[in-house]
């Protein structure tokens, strides 16, 4: 419903006030949710996979499975399962630029909601203030009693809001424009209306609360003709003006410019699931592997002794892959036939454990794979058996 003009209630000279629903004249259009969505759909995407990733601590090429592997990949802590805590991780580091991880008094590893970070040039950084949900932990953390993770030099907030500020000015005017477009327009006169001015009011308004919510939820609305209302809508030409179609090409290129900032190629966006091998390829190259190796140089730093990582322990984080092991078969057996690599070490580089024989860490070579000499060799001595 749009404006409704009250008409003539009283004398020409007669100042009426009329109160009418706010919803009546509410012009406030809603373009939250256009940063929301490309929000939720890229940062989502990008913690959903690496939710799924399995963290390894790694010494002598074997994977130590104790209490740091169980809260890794597990139970962070009490409340938070391993694959909702590391959403949440990437999710504020993405987001905030930065991520601090904080152990409690009970080895739970907790996320800081908030925190205060004092620099300094050859000492280590001081984390003050530290707040997790409504606790402050009275006590600082130094920088190596933390797990403190930093995403790049500027803050993708500033980022999303700075072109918020352009794609959803125009957002909110094509939306505006699509509801005025199709915007019922009704007047009411009510020149025979009788009574005093109070109760005057009061018929009025009840009118319109019945007709406007009559019109407004139900598909068929009869609206009876009433003594003393005359009722008449007006309908405006809706053939011209921006369609639907341009809303959604302003939200697509604002998600687009969200993707582009993050290394996420839109094609995954979009839902177009043909093809989809390169463009999965890209997003783990250069979105996804970088992150983890913010993450995993963080862990490292802070999980594991540095004489340890020296000696070769080490954490590494394994993520998902897009290819199944049997879609690899082919080329691990070529890799295995051209005695380049031992079956051990391709289990290790698929994702699976080594196994302990000695036979696995032998390399192999089919015939086909000679060096030119050993095959000059043996042609010489046929020659001198055929003559």
């Amino acid at each position: 419903m749009g404006f409704l003009d009250l008409g003539r209630i009283f004398k020409r000279n007669e100042e009426v006030d009329v109160l009418l629903d706010e919803d009546l004249f509410d012009e406030k259009s809603n373009k939250a949710h256009l940063k929301r969505v490309a929000i939720e759909t890229c940062i989502g995407l990008i913690s959903r996979t690496i939710s799924q990733s399995e963290f390894r601590v790694r010494k002598d090429k074997k994977t130590i499975k104790d209490e740091m592997y169980y809260k890794l990949n597990l139970r962070p802590n009490k409340n938070m399962s391993a694959s909702y805590f590391w959403q949440k991780v990437v999710r504020k580091l993405i987001y905030d630029n930065d991520c601090l991880i904080i152990q409690s008094d009970t080895g739970d590893l907790l996320i800081a909601d908030s925190f205060v970070k004092n620099e300094y040039a050859v000492m280590e950084d001081v984390f003050k203030n530290v707040i997790v949900k409504d606790y402050e932990f009275k006590r600082s953390f130094l920088m190596s009693e933390v797990i403190y993770i930093q995403y790049s030099n500027e803050k993708l907030s500033k980022l999303i809001d700075e072109l918020f500020y352009d794609y959803g000015d125009l957002f909110g005017r094509l939306l505006e424009f699509q509801k005025r477009k199709n915007q019922i327009r009704a007047t009411i006169d009510t020149a025979g209306v009788t009574g005093t001015k109070e109760e005057v009011l009061k018929k009025v308004q009840n009118f319109i609360n019945r007709v406007y919510g009559s019109v407004r939820e139900k598909a068929v609305a009869l609206i009876p003709q009433q003594k003393g209302y005359i009722y008449k809508e007006h309908q405006q030409n809706t053939s011209v003006g921006p369609s639907v179609d341009e809303i959604n090409k302003v939200t697509d290129g604002f998600m687009t410019q969200v993707a582009a900032a993050l290394g996420i190629p839109i094609v995954m966006l979009k839902g177009d699931l043909a093809d989809l091998e390169k463009p999965t390829r890209n997003y783990m190259v250069f979105c996804i592997k970088p992150l983890v190796k913010k993450v995993g140089d963080a862990l490292n730093y802070s999980l594991i002794d540095r004489d340890d990582y020296l000696k070769g322990q080490h954490l590494e984080i394994r993520t998902p892959t897009y290819s199944n092991i049997f879609d690899l078969a082919t080329s691990i057996d070529k890799l295995i036939a051209s005695g380049g690599w031992n079956r051990n070490e391709l289990r290790d580089k698929v994702g699976d454990e080594m196994v302990d024989d000695p036979a696995m860490d032998e390399y192999v070579m089919t015939k086909n794979y000679e060096s030119i000499n050993s095959s000059r060799l043996r042609g010489g001595d046929d020659n001198e058996t055929s003559d």
